[in-house]
């Protein structure tokens, strides 16, 4: 049955009509954007003790404390306004008129699209509530980027986003992917994307926090979600800005590991090429959700859990993961170049790239298909390291040097390997690719 979604108007008034719910608003950077809402709702006394701004750097540092980093739209930033109001609430909402609230405290911290138009609008916003009252707190938080191309269009979506919150928190959080779902209710497509959830207390110890953000991805509210190896999740741009780059793709539904061998000799490749430095550099292993989101409408609970028990599988050998709905190279390439990388390298079976300089495969709009692939693929620093594959038929070990090309793409495909924009991955051991399913 399908789930009614409320208009953001009536959740604000439900939330203010409901005695049992009371806290304040923090907001800083793009305005009340989400407190507005509860204001014009009606009955506002029954929910809002507190609602702030602290515009100016020096009020906000006083208040929250400084930031080392010095950057206010942050998660650091984020968490510590929640430690503030929270502790607020507690220390001066106490004696019997306060006995029956179970007490909640919103924050956000946002930047919108400015004047000339050149930044990345983008937030974190989160809710630290009770569930009882005097009940310990339990948190819910998640970044976004704000897609519309105008201000106060994203403030709007900023507004509707927090109100969303509030009510999941307390209406949908028994049932985690409504509660993910719900963020996004009254908000068009394409104007909002939520690349990253965390939760914790005592109502989320049940709860898969990798299974929320691979929801995040199933459900096209992100296109992709990344973990460190301890299976922690990882806010896109913090992890890769301006690094130098390496990502194993492999294929979807994939049993066994990745050969390492051939990976690290990508990787060694990759060094060597761009000179990078150690603590520059971020290695990661790409699981892919396209395939499974191509064969059906939505992803079950099966699904998530095989991708879930997939990353943990691959964070379990050291290494960061990253789980996509790319389906292919270039979509990955430019996912990437949101963040600014110093260079990046794509390692994958040669295999792949047959298939795409394969006019066999294609239709009429083969020659478009191509050059997209290759504008959006080698024009942002990127370059794609192939390992070999074995023919089995004729036990051929297929390289770039033999690998079959349309007649139609070859003048393309010889101009990236001289170039260097494809490089064969050398010094392999036969056995290792002999291993190999193409």
């Amino acid at each position: 049955m399908a789930r009614e979604i409320f208009e953001t108007k009536r959740k604000a008034l439900r939330i203010n009509l409901n005695g049992e719910i009371y806290g304040t608003f923090a907001e800083i950077g793009a305005g009340q954007e989400v407190a507005r809402n509860f204001f014009t709702a009606g009955a506002a006394s029954g929910t809002i003790a507190k609602s702030m701004s602290a515009y100016d750097m020096a009020f906000s540092d006083s208040i929250y404390g400084v930031e080392r980093s010095k950057r206010y739209v942050s998660q650091s930033r984020l968490e510590k306004m929640l430690d503030h109001e929270y502790r607020l609430l507690t220390e001066r909402l106490k004696g019997p008129k306060y006995a029956d609230r179970s007490l909640f405290a919103f924050a956000n911290t946002v930047t919108t699209l400015n004047f000339s138009k050149t930044n990345d609008p983008h937030g974190w916003i989160g809710i630290r509530f009770q569930v009882e009252p005097g009940g310990k707190p339990n948190e819910i938080i998640f970044h976004v980027r704000l897609l519309d191309s105008d201000s106060s269009l994203q403030q709007s979506v900023l507004g509707i986003l927090g109100v969303n919150l509030v009510y999941a928190s307390y209406y949908y959080r028994n049932d985690p992917q409504v509660m993910i779902e719900s963020l996004v209710d009254n908000l068009s497509p394409g104007s909002v994307e939520i690349d990253l959830v965390k939760v914790k207390g005592t109502i989320f110890r049940d709860t898969n926090e990798r299974l929320l953000n691979l929801y995040l991805v199933a459900k096209n509210f992100s296109s992709a979600a990344i973990f460190d190896p301890d299976g922690h999740v990882l806010q896109a741009k913090d992890f890769l800005y301006k690094k130098d780059i390496m990502i194993l793709r492999t294929k979807y539904r994939q049993q066994s590991n990745p050969n390492f061998d051939l990976f690290n000799l990508a990787v060694e490749e990759f060094r060597k090429n761009t000179k990078t430095k150690e603590s520059n550099l971020v290695v990661m292993i790409e699981v892919l959700m396209s395939n499974a989101l191509e064969d059906q409408l939505h992803l079950s609970h099966e699904d998530l859990n095989y991708f879930a028990k997939r990353a943990e599988d691959l964070c379990a050998t050291g290494n960061h993961i990253i789980v996509s709905n790319f389906s292919r190279n270039n979509f990955l390439a430019e996912f990437l170049s949101r963040f600014k990388p110093r260079s990046v390298g794509i390692s994958s079976n040669i295999s792949n790239l047959r298939n795409i300089f394969n006019s066999k495969l294609y239709g009429d709009n083969y020659t478009d298909e191509l050059l997209a692939y290759v504008s959006g693929m080698f024009s942002k620093n990127v370059k794609l390291y192939a390992y070999p594959y074995l023919n089995r038929k004729n036990d051929e070990v297929i390289t770039t040097a033999n690998m079959p090309v349309s007649p139609e793409a070859r003048p393309l495909f010889e101009f990236l390997i001289q170039n260097q924009y494809i490089i064969d991955i050398e010094n392999y051991d036969i056995r290792f690719v002999k291993t190999l399913k193409r």
